[in-house]
């Protein structure tokens, strides 16, 4: 199987150049269609001003992005009778996004998901990586890309307006070899598609797997559970794994089992069956060839009639039931199974599983990874 790693400048390249063409600008061309506003978010630590960007289409459809972890803040779109909500969890302020918290909406990395034993070997030379799960790695370590600062810079291009988000990782940052420069572009058009692209490239061999780490509730935040949403995955197969979390390489197939979303279910039809782990926290290896942008995941809200679709060029994707949310200020008030997750991502530990597609990000390469978000109501 390709990665996008290895497509160069063919499809996954084009695909970004389709989503975003490099316009840069300050205010969208007309006010009364889409447009672009800024406001103040708070202060870093160290006193840097964080920018919270305002991207609303001539629908008056909105989502809002900052540039501390390059998070996704809210997104505000109708219900079938035209009632607007957000539907992803956010902190109203910046405060708790500086001080610890569940990834809501954040850009994760250098490697998001789980290094098996924190360490991995490249040209015969082993790196260890910063233990901050047990003995192993998760999420890009202590100071991973949630807890930095990115620099922003809004755009507009002929059908979609966004914003452009930009940080340089230093060589050793959390035991990775490398310097890794990182983009995360949001774009938001009048199709209700959120487009997420991520690029990369380094000055030494590295690993890199990103993902946008989003909690959905598209009943609305704050209105409870999300457990009756009724979920499609295009994915006959999940990573096996260890009582850790951690694959080796081989995978289930979910015919038969509580996994299996390939025909419209709830996440709660199953959800009892998987009393040792609370919920889904399991990562599906999606339908078709990887790096091109393809079908995903599709999830309904019976009651309010939005949906949510995701397209993707990575290989996988993460169904996580917000299992262990604490239901207090640091998860925005959302208890356990009040949200859902799909982070789309390379497999966890391909750094140490060479029959996974490879996050190995050589100098001269570029990676390239989109993903679309599409809300519409029925």
């Amino acid at each position: 199987m390709l990665s996008s790693r290895s497509l160069g400048s063919s499809l996954v390249s084009a695909l970004v150049a389709i989503f975003f063409i490099s316009h840069s600008c300050t205010e969208a061309k007309d006010s009364s269609s889409m447009n672009i506003t800024t406001q103040p978010f708070g202060k870093t630590e160290v006193g840097r001003e964080v920018t919270r960007y305002i991207l609303t289409n001539s629908l008056g459809n909105s989502v809002s992005v900052m540039n501390w972890g390059a998070s996704l803040l809210d997104v505000n779109v109708p219900d079938r009778d035209g009632n607007m909500a957000n539907v992803n969890l956010m902190f109203p302020t910046l405060d708790r996004y500086l001080s610890g918290h569940p990834f809501l909406g954040s850009t994760v990395g250098r490697f998001c998901n789980r290094i098996g034993n924190a360490s991995f070997t490249i040209d015969g030379k082993k790196y260890e990586v910063t233990k901050n799960s047990g003995k192993h790695h998760i999420h890009g370590g202590k100071k991973n890309f949630t807890y930095q600062f990115w620099e922003g810079e809004s755009y507009q291009t002929d059908d979609a307006i966004g914003v452009r988000f930009t940080l340089v990782s230093p060589d050793g940052q959390e035991g990775y070899p490398g310097t890794v420069s990182v983009t995360t572009d949001y774009g938001w058009n009048d199709n209700n598609e959120l487009t997420i692209a991520f690029t990369a490239t380094t000055d030494a061999k590295t690993h890199v797997n990103l993902t946008n780490h989003s909690y959905w509730n598209l009943g609305g935040v704050g209105t409870g559970t999300a457990m009756d949403h009724v979920a499609t995955l295009h994915a006959d197969k999940i990573l096996d794994v260890d009582e850790d979390k951690i694959p080796g390489g081989k995978f289930r197939d979910v015919e038969g089992t509580p996994w299996d979303f390939r025909s419209p279910m709830s996440f709660a039809s199953r959800i009892d069956q998987l009393s040792a782990t609370g919920g889904y926290d399991d990562c599906y290896a999606i339908q078709g060839e990887i790096g091109t942008l393809r079908p995903a995941a599709r999830v309904v809200d019976p009651d309010s009639g939005r949906v949510l679709e995701i397209e993707t060029t990575q290989p996988g994707v993460q169904l996580y039931t917000a299992n262990y949310l604490p239901g207090n200020e640091r998860s925005a008030g959302a208890g356990g199974h009040d949200a859902f997750c799909l982070e789309t991502q390379h497999f966890q530990n391909a750094p140490n599983v060479p029959t996974f597609p490879t996050t190995l990000l050589k100098p001269g390469e570029t990676l390239n990874e989109v993903t679309v978000h599409r809300f519409s109501v029925e």
